[in-house]
Formats: C-alpha cells, sequence, structure tokens
C-alpha cells in the first residue's frame, strides 16, 4: 500500500474521516498544526496499528558490509522492521485504512533528509479509505524482513549505533524502553492509547546519537 505518483498517503484506524484539519501533534518534535502523511517511500514505516512499537532499519550507501550483516541479515532484502510479540496478534487483526491525497497542498518536512510530508490547511482525500489489508502479508510482498522480539530496545540501541538507516516510532510503548521496563508495568499493551512515542529517524548525515522517546 503506497501512494502513486502525484499522491500521498495518510494511515489511520478510523474509516470515517471526510475532511482532515491541521493539529499540533503532541508526540512530534516538529513545531505547528499540521496534516501529516507520507511518500511512497516512507509509507512501510506505517504498516502498523498507531500505537505499535517498532524499529526500522535499511541499506543506504553509506551501510557498511558488517553492519548490513549484523542489522539486516540473511533473508532477502534491504530492509527489516523488529516489533515486540506483545503487538503480533494487534498486527494480524487490526484494520488499519490509508487515505490518499493530492500532493500539492503538501510539503516535505525533515532534515537533512524528510521523513514525511505535511499540510498547513484543511485537507479532503481523493475518495473514500482503502483497507491496508493483511499488514504480514504486505511486509513478505514488499520484501520487507519482519521480525518479533521479546523486547525491542537492545535491537534499537544496536541499529542506532549502526552506518544503517533507521526509524523509530512509537518506541516509548516498548517493553524496553529506559522509562517503561518490563518488571515496571504490564505485559498488555495491546490498544492501549495515549501513551505517547514520538518517531526518530536517521538518514545520511544525521546524527547517531538519537535516542527514541
Amino acid at each position: 500500500m503506497r501512494p502513486e505518483p502525484g499522491q500521498v498517503l495518510h494511515f489511520s484506524e478510523d474509516p470515517t474521516i471526510t475532511r482532515f484539519v491541521p493539529r499540533v501533534s503532541p508526540t512530534s518534535k516538529d513545531q505547528g498544526a499540521f496534516v501529516w502523511a507520507v511518500d511512497a517511500v516512507r509509507a512501510p514505516d506505517y504498516w502498523f496499528p498507531r500505537q505499535c512499537p517498532r524499529a526500522m532499519a535499511w541499506v543506504t550507501p553509506d551501510t557498511s558490509p558488517s553492519d548490513r550483516e549484523r542489522i539486516i541479515g540473511p533473508g532477502g532484502g534491504d530492509r527489516v522492521h523488529a516489533i515486540e510479540y506483545d503487538w503480533l496478534e494487534e498486527i494480524r487483526s487490526v484494520r488499519l485504512y490509508a487515505y490518499r491525497f493530492d500532493s500539492t497542498p503538501f510539503r516535505p518536512i525533515g532534515e537533512p533528509v524528510p521523513h514525511a510530508y505535511v499540510a498547513e490547511e484543511p485537507v479532503e482525500p481523493l475518495g473514500p479509505p482503502e483497507s491496508v489489508g493483511d499488514l504480514l502479508a504486505l511486509h513478505a510482498d514488499a520484501g520487507i524482513q519482519l521480525r518479533v522480539l521479546g523486547v525491542l530496545w537492545p535491537y534499537w540501541e544496536t541499529i542506532i549505533s549502526s552506518t544503517c538507516g533507521f526509524s523509530g516510532i512509537r518506541l516509548r510503548n516498548s517493553l524496553g524502553h529506559p522509562a517503561q521496563r518490563p518488571e515496571a508495568r504490564p505485559r498488555n499493551l495491546l490498544g492501549q492509547a495515549g501513551s505517547g512515542g514520538a518517531s526518530v529517524k536517521r538518514q545520511r548525515g544525521e546524527s547517531a546519537g538519537q535516542r527514541g522517546e
């Protein structure tokens, strides 16, 4: 599920939205009221339930052979997405929808490489939302490895110290997050809302010292 040329996508678990109005995101480090969307490159970042913590890594021109082997590993493809077992059933059962927009009102956001597109005025989708369908099959068809771990944080620490490109979303919901250790919280996180978790990402030239929120 990716946008066509000249389009951007917004993913949501709500299929009833007919008009999108800019709002301030409580989990974003980008200041301002926006309608958020993504292009074809970043669409896979959102093939998940909204609150699902995920650590994602991919090969870039600067990725060393040793890091490719260590982070991506054998099994094919240039990209890996990692989640926790507690979210596997939610990924299997969630109903996710994609809204398509004309990209004209949107501008890229993020430095040094854009990670999303934003509109600062109300926008209406080009048509009704489309069901994204089976998220596991979507990963398989795209050739993206989906790795399931007991605790996500150690793998995230490995990713951000590598030469791979990476993105982490809703990491505060991870059992291994420094502020949310397993012994300090229940294991049933499915469907928990409002728990925060800003996304962090790195492309070529961005600091390797970032940490997930």
